[in-house]
């Protein structure tokens, strides 16, 4: 689920750092940490949201760093796991200064209810956590507060910026973003008309619905496939196309 790892930023000035995402606390990346770091105190810790693969690595780099301050935005349910860490609550707008810099948090909801990216206005790069993924899609984890609806508005936001770059948790940076940005709405607009198609053909089940689209995916990636079925169904029964009953999903009216 994580390709080929997760990415974690180091932003440096002066005799001071900040690090966004904290990784998975692996011993490699706290030494590569410690290394980048090169005598710099580590200041700000900031986590785009409370997925084990951004912020299990917390309490591993507070332990060697106690003196650096960590923040994301609240997520009472998944945050209350990282207890060793005393987070600073973060939210929309707020900025956050490392020598002359300034990074500024951006809610970006959907993938999570927390998820934030990060803008770095003078160089229009935004760190985008799991935002987008370079060549990939991101799944939308309705059962534990994934929101499609939100998910496609955040990355209209991001479209708004207008960035130059864009830094995500995993895969390499992105230099086109506006082109990857609707490239990730395209596939959302894609998969809602094939869940369309699907109840359109009597497909009444989330997984068979999934089966349907995912034809062909590896099993063990089916799960996440429900997840992103589940999360396009919350979101036609918010729009009004759609119905739960008991579990058996039906269209209310003609999707246009």
């Amino acid at each position: 689920m994580t390709g080929a790892g997760n990415n974690t930023y180091l932003v440096a000035a002066d005799d001071a750092a900040l690090l966004i995402d904290a990784g998975v606390g692996h011993p490699d990346h706290l030494a590569d940490l410690a290394a980048h770091l090169a005598g710099r105190r580590l200041q700000h810790v900031l986590v785009t949201h409370g997925h084990a693969d951004h912020a299990s690595g917390a309490p591993a780099i507070a332990a060697q760093h106690p003196d650096a301050r960590f923040a994301k935005q609240p997520w009472p349910d998944e945050d209350a796991q990282y207890r060793a860490v005393a987070w600073q609550p973060l939210a929309d707008g707020d900025t956050i200064a490392i020598g002359d810099q300034a990074i500024t948090a951006v809610a970006t909801p959907g993938h999570s209810p927390d998820h934030l990216a990060f803008w770095h206005a003078p160089s229009r790069t935004a760190f985008t956590g799991d935002l987008v993924i370079p060549g990939g899609s991101v799944m939308i984890h309705s059962s534990r507060g994934g929101n499609l609806a939100q998910y496609m508005a955040s990355l209209e936001r991001l479209l708004a910026l207008a960035p130059l770059c864009l830094l995500p948790a995993h895969g390499e940076p992105i230099d086109d973003p506006r082109a990857v940005i609707i490239a990730h709405l395209n596939h959302r607009r894609d998969r809602e008309r094939q869940v369309v198609a699907a109840l359109q053909a009597g497909r009444t089940s989330v997984e068979a619905i999934a089966e349907s689209i995912y034809d062909g995916l590896a099993i063990g990636l089916m799960p996440a496939a429900r997840e992103n079925v589940r999360a396009h169904l919350a979101k036609l029964e918010a729009d009004g196309v759609a119905a739960d009953d008991n579990g058996r999903w039906m269209l209310t009216q003609k999707k246009l």
